[in-house]
């Protein structure tokens, strides 16, 4: 089964949409098999991470932004905002799919492993993720 998520993201950060994920699993009807999802963007990725404490969510946030600053003189691609060229950075740095086992009917994550689109932009219409489940 192929489906497409349009997540509402609407500011930079971690945007956690594993129930989501959860029902296009439970409407595939696949018992056993892989989930792989795949985001059409060039400025936002996917992530698998910690689902408990949002503090672990912020760190990895700031710690990105130290990483790749706003407004560095030797960006070049700069006509859509000071935000974009970072955003293609961290995108390069991050990941664009993700591949989950599914079991028994439902996704293979840890007890606290969350699915999250990463958003890099400070505003962007909603993204779209490809999620294919097969068996």
């Amino acid at each position: 089964m192929i489906t497409t998520l349009h997540i509402q993201a609407g500011h930079q950060g971690l945007h956690a949409f594993t129930p989501e994920l959860k029902r296009a699993v439970e409407r595939s009807g696949v018992r056993e098999g892989l989930c792989t999802l795949f985001i059409q963007h060039t400025s936002a990725s996917l992530l698998i991470q910690e689902n408990y404490d949002p503090s672990a969510q912020r760190d990895l946030e700031q710690w990105l932004n130290r990483l790749v600053p706003e407004n560095d003189p030797l960006y070049t691609h700069t006509l859509e905002g000071v935000d974009d060229m970072p955003a293609h950075i961290k995108a390069a740095l991050t990941a664009c799919s993700l591949s989950i086992p599914v079991i028994d009917g439902e996704l293979a994550l840890g007890t606290w492993q969350g699915v999250y689109l990463w958003e890099h932009r400070r505003s962007a219409d909603p993204r779209k993720v490809i999620v294919h489940i097969g068996a």
